[in-house]
């Protein structure tokens, strides 16, 4: 892989990190109305990603292709979405600020369920920049370097509030300040080995490219539905959400059309 493979696929695991490591620098927890900025920004962001870097180019390429405009884009989209939905089933896990765990039944720990909900929010994020390097690779002109960076870099900003809002309860709830800012950057871990795997998966049938963008979205789309605008919605100070939805999905439009 080139250096600005290494690049685009190291960004957004830097952007958990980099908010993992608040816990060394605030001394509370994240403040309710801050989070559910954060929560409406991670969603505008991916909602944006999800259309402008990964739909609009499976259109393109089925159409440049000689296929039906919207087979890929459609069959992608609803695959990706159940597949997440599986996961859902499959993983225990426990959303932020909920008492109620998701998926099997288990003896696992809040913090740890709670991780593992936000690590399996970041499969589809790592899928994503995945499969549009996946393209860039196979040189696909219709996926530019300048626009899969741009994908990296708007997952990566949203990653850096994940990162915190995932690290900083856990200080919160007595983890010393290490461990929750170990825990918070290992939740993000999978978005590189999603990225890897998706790149050697499309690179084995470069033709099913258009159908791994879209499932990328549909991914991404499910979890935005089922995570982050009830989360960003729930209680009072809703409009803050969708505030943050609103800047996020701007900020990633910009960024796609300026350097796509």
């Amino acid at each position: 892989m080139d250096s600005t493979v290494l690049t685009g696929l190291s960004l957004p695991f830097i952007g958990t990190t980099l908010g993992s490591a608040m816990v060394f620098f605030i001394r509370d927890k994240v403040n309710p109305k801050i989070e559910k900025v954060l929560l409406g920004f991670a969603a505008g962001v991916m909602i944006a990603a999800s259309v402008w870097s990964l739909l609009l180019p499976a259109i393109d390429m089925s159409i440049s292709a000689g296929g039906i405009a919207w087979v890929p884009a459609a069959v992608g989209f609803l695959v990706g979405a159940m597949f997440l939905l599986l996961l859902d089933h499959l993983i225990p896990h426990l959303h932020l600020n909920s008492n109620e765990p998701e998926g099997p039944h288990t003896k696992l720990k809040k913090n740890t369920m709670l991780m593992l909900a936000v690590t399996l929010h970041n499969i589809p994020e790592g899928m994503a920049v995945g499969v549009v390097f996946a393209g860039l690779i196979a040189k696909n002109n219709l996926i530019s370097a300048s626009g899969a960076l741009a994908l990296a870099l708007g997952i990566a900003i949203q990653n850096f509030p994940e990162g915190a809002i995932i690290s900083m309860p856990l200080k919160a709830g007595g983890e010393p300040k290490l461990k929750a800012f170990w825990k918070g950057t290992l939740s993000g871990a999978v978005e590189p080995i999603a990225s890897v795997l998706t790149i050697l998966i499309t690179g084995l049938i470069t033709s099913i490219l258009p159908y791994t963008l879209a499932f990328a979205a549909g991914a991404m789309i499910y979890v935005v539905v089922e995570e982050l605008i009830p989360e960003s919605q729930s209680d009072e100070h809703s409009d803050l959400g969708t505030i943050g939805a609103v800047v996020g999905f701007t900020l990633m439009m910009v960024l796609d059309v300026a350097l796509g």
